[in-house]
């Protein structure tokens, strides 16, 4: 059957409902903006507006006979070589909580890599799977977690031939890679299927210089957030599918329980537009922001106290095994000010928002939305960091631990722990009681912190110090992190 990416059903239903006028009895209550307060429209635009409609009885009939949706999954599918592929309009949190759901249900066991976002330790939450931590692949100079390798699974499934799957991370934020094939083997010859939460890799299909992505790779799901390195908008996620371990009704069926019965049809129309651009123009548009890239990283590299991490430094032996170039880490410990301290001055002086940023590093995302106008303002102001990091006040130190130092023993079911009966206490006496909540340095968002998990002081003092420098810590309970909330000790 001929495929024709030229089509786009999710805007060309919204063009037609612009087209034959039609009026609306329905929800959405602005009608077309006319109802938004002024303020808003002046702000946002009527446009926003015009393409909020409902998805069914108004974007398509309230039978769906048109299939806009399904079309333009159909394409989605098509164009990065999947057997089935489902939008979703809640990120790839809701994506990812999904596919574990698909894969295994309360009690049983999942091989995950410990470098997991925080959504997916939600999905354990939700879920009550027991989770089998696979080890990153940990590198004790520059402190950062690669994705654990095919070796690493493999030694987790023989401890646990009841695992029904596994999920790896990959890329991560700082755009390491896992080899996907081969662990995609590994669960593979024990008919087990593997989830690859490549968030982070929306852009991975559509260039013969980027790392495989997951579907080439032989995962059978994979999340993806078009959001982060497309051109969807926020919020705008999809999960593909392929083989035969696991039915794609049975997909469905999961997200179903997790997904809004009212979905953005915005967010539909950019997932829709961004599949039509790339299955058209991807390889030129990856190559050009390759490009440029790579010119930015030549120009980093000439200012005094900076440093991008590339191949040389993530990539070997116990390391990553494929980079992607386009997070364009930035290591600042020649400058002597942290991540935090950098993100901040750049914001503040230069109208710069980074996105990762950590105790060393901040990430300059690169992207096909980028040219050199918008590469030559973010030079300019790196380079006038380097010259304002010497007036800067000395960062305070951050209390890192080494690989094993960050372990702690899961001593309780997350689910168990989150929802038993729990307490505050001063962190001071926090170390070996069970953690009851999250505590994630966000960005980027993976967990210090897991429910169940027994308190260290190691770790304790990691977070208390990273707060005192700037750490942005969103999700325990108290934000200050002078009170931890822990399983009440009659509960352990």
């Amino acid at each position: 059957m001929t495929v024709d990416h030229s089509r786009a059903p999710v805007l060309e239903a919204l063009d037609e409902y612009r087209r034959k006028g039609r009026l609306s009895f329905t929800p959405p209550g602005h009608k077309q903006a006319r109802g938004a307060d002024p303020a808003v429209r002046e702000v946002l635009g009527d446009a926003v507006f015009h393409g909020d409609v409902l998805a069914s009885g108004g974007l398509d009939d309230r039978l769906t006979r048109g299939r806009v949706l399904q079309r333009a999954q159909e394409l989605m599918a098509d164009a990065v070589h999947a057997d089935h592929t489902f939008f979703s309009t809640c990120g790839s949190s809701l994506s990812v909580k999904a596919a574990m759901l698909a894969v295994a249900g309360p009690h049983e066991k999942l091989l995950i890599g410990r470098d997991a976002h925080k959504s997916v330790v939600a999905g354990l939450i939700i879920s009550g799977i027991e989770p089998v931590w696979v080890e990153p692949r940990w590198d004790a100079e520059r402190h950062l977690a690669h994705p654990p390798s095919a070796e690493d699974f493999d030694r987790a499934f023989d401890a646990h031939p009841d695992a029904r799957g596994a999920l790896v991370t990959s890329p991560t934020p700082y755009g390491g890679c896992a080899d996907l094939r081969a662990i995609a083997d590994v669960c593979h010859r024990r008919s087990r299927p593997l989830i690859v939460d490549e968030a982070w890799g929306a852009h991975l299909p559509f260039h013969p210089g980027l790392p495989s992505w997951a579907m080439d790779a032989g995962a059978d799901i994979c999340v993806t957030s078009i959001h982060k390195m497309g051109s969807g908008l926020e919020q705008g996620s999809v999960f593909h599918l392929q083989g035969d371990l696991v039915p794609p009704a049975l997909l469905g069926m999961r997200a179903d329980l997790l997904g809004t019965t009212s979905p953005s049809v915005l967010i539909f129309a950019g997932l829709d537009g961004w599949r039509r651009q790339m299955a058209l123009h991807g390889e030129e548009l990856m190559g050009g922001a390759l490009d440029l890239a790579a010119e930015v990283r030549d120009a980093v590299e000439e200012i005094d106290g900076l440093h991008v991490n590339g191949r040389d430094d993530f990539c070997g032996p116990g390391l990553a095994d494929d980079l992607d170039p386009l997070p364009g880490v930035i290591d600042l410990d020649a400058l002597g000010i942290t991540g935090f301290q950098a993100a901040d001055w750049l914001r503040e002086h230069r109208h710069i928002d980074a996105h990762l940023v950590d105790h060393r590093r901040i990430g300059a995302q690169i992207t096909h939305g980028d040219d050199r106008e918008t590469t030559g303002q973010l030079l300019d102001a790196l380079r006038d960091l380097a010259v304002a990091a010497r007036d800067l006040p000395r960062a305070p130190r951050v209390e890192v631990p080494s690989p094993a130092g960050l372990r702690m023993e899961q001593a309780v079911l997350p689910r168990d722990a989150f929802f038993g009966p729990a307490e505050d206490v001063p962190v001071s006496e926090a170390a070996g009681r069970v953690a009851a909540e999250m505590i994630t340095p966000y960005p980027p968002g993976i967990p210090a912190v897991l429910p169940g998990e027994l308190l260290t002081e190691p770790v304790l003092a990691y977070l208390r110090t990273g707060l005192a420098a700037g750490m942005h810590l969103p999700d325990p309970a108290d934000p200050e992190l002078e009170t931890v909330r822990v399983l009440a000790e009659d509960r352990r």
